[in-house]
């Protein structure tokens, strides 16, 4: 590991001086920095930026505002308001951590103890880091993706973090600059330094209060670190939806598994292929008409793609509405679709269907 020209405490010193000047102190969670709302916003602000976060944040709390809310909630509810962020299992984890911390821990998160933290669903050591430091006050060091990036170029660490002997001499570099004291400003100015100024695309060093001892900087190389994880050819999963239409102009959807793609959430009923999908047709609706497919578009998911081609159909019997008091089935009408969680490609085939019944009235 390349050391820098500059202490442990100046390093502080320096994320001190700078987050007073420059950091970021108004966002939501700031305020009433309890464990519940730290850890909302952690889990949200994984892989997605503030921006983004900031009125899904306050819709949530504003429905769901201490853990025992949110642990009594059904999972529609939250993935509901999930809609749209994406990486749903952040949502899943998060209401089975909620239920965790009311049934095994009185409503209390044990902040007190780093390993009963990080053994709540989707809390990881950084996370865990976080939610302590900043509603605490205590010591504890993170190491998120803004954190990798900033301690990288900083010392020249080489190699994908994901790797276990970059991520071991990260940590390393982390517990080292954490401090004792002004927690939740120095975990914040970390965070803050990686997403405003050591970004990743085009960093802003004249701009950042290490820009003189930073050795990726010192040899122009600011996008060499952190290494990118080995690329692979994403693989492609196709799937026909079907788009089933009743008299009464609803749609059919049903809901997913509680694991898996979209899990627990809404979706029209997907195929793996034209004939499967005409199986299920002839078995459950007889006499509906299969009318020429839509335009295929893909949706991209972290470990593959999906080629969606949305499948129009209509039923003109009473069997449609059979599926209303079926567990998992339910027909909307897609200007209203309720309170339930839909993935990102469903709720868009939503908003087109009511802008074609729209535009036939």
């Amino acid at each position: 590991m390349a050391e820098i020209a500059l202490s442990a405490d100046a390093f502080r010193q320096r994320v001190f001086d700078w987050f007073d000047a420059h950091g970021r102190k108004t966002l939501p969670w700031q305020f009433d920095k309890t464990a519940y709302r730290v850890w909302v916003s952690e889990i949200m602000l994984q892989q997605t930026q503030v921006a983004t976060v900031i009125p899904y944040y306050e819709r949530f709390m504003a429905r769901f505002p201490d853990v025992g809310t949110l642990a009594g909630a059904p999972q529609d509810d939250v993935l509901h308001l999930w809609t749209g962020l994406g990486y749903y299992a952040r949502a899943r984890n998060l209401h089975k951590a909620a239920q965790v911390v009311v049934d095994e821990h009185e409503g209390e998160f044990p902040t007190h103890d780093l390993d009963a933290m990080t053994a709540l669903p989707g809390i990881g050591r950084s996370t865990a880091g976080a939610i302590v430091s900043i509603s605490t006050g205590r010591r504890a060091a993170i190491l998120d993706g803004n954190v990798k990036r900033v301690l990288a170029r900083l010392h020249a660490i080489d190699g994908w973090p994901g790797k276990t002997e970059v991520l071991a001499a990260l940590w390393s570099l982390a517990e080292r600059y954490t401090p004792q004291t002004r927690l939740p400003d120095y975990t914040q100015a970390m965070m803050d330094l990686g997403a405003m100024i050591c970004t990743r695309g085009k960093p802003s060093c004249l701009l950042c209060p290490f820009e003189d001892v930073c050795l990726a900087h010192s040899a122009g190389e600011e996008r060499r670190y952190p290494g990118s994880k080995p690329r692979r050819e994403l693989p492609t999963r196709r799937t026909q939806m079907l788009l089933l239409q009743d008299d009464d102009g609803r749609f059919l959807l049903e809901q997913r598994p509680p694991s898996g793609l979209w899990g627990g959430l809404w979706g029209f009923p997907q195929f793996d292929d034209e004939n499967a999908l005409k199986a299920w047709l002839a078995e459950r609706h007889h006499g509906a008409h299969l009318a020429t497919a839509w335009q295929t578009f893909t949706h991209t998911f972290t470990h593959f793609r999906l080629e969606i081609t949305p499948r129009p159909a209509r039923i003109s019997d009473d069997r449609a509405t059979g599926a209303v008091g079926e567990p998992g089935r339910i027909w909307i009408d897609p200007a209203e679709p309720g309170d339930v969680g839909l993935a990102a490609p469903v709720k868009s085939l939503l908003a087109k269907l009511a802008q074609r019944a729209t535009l036939a009235d």
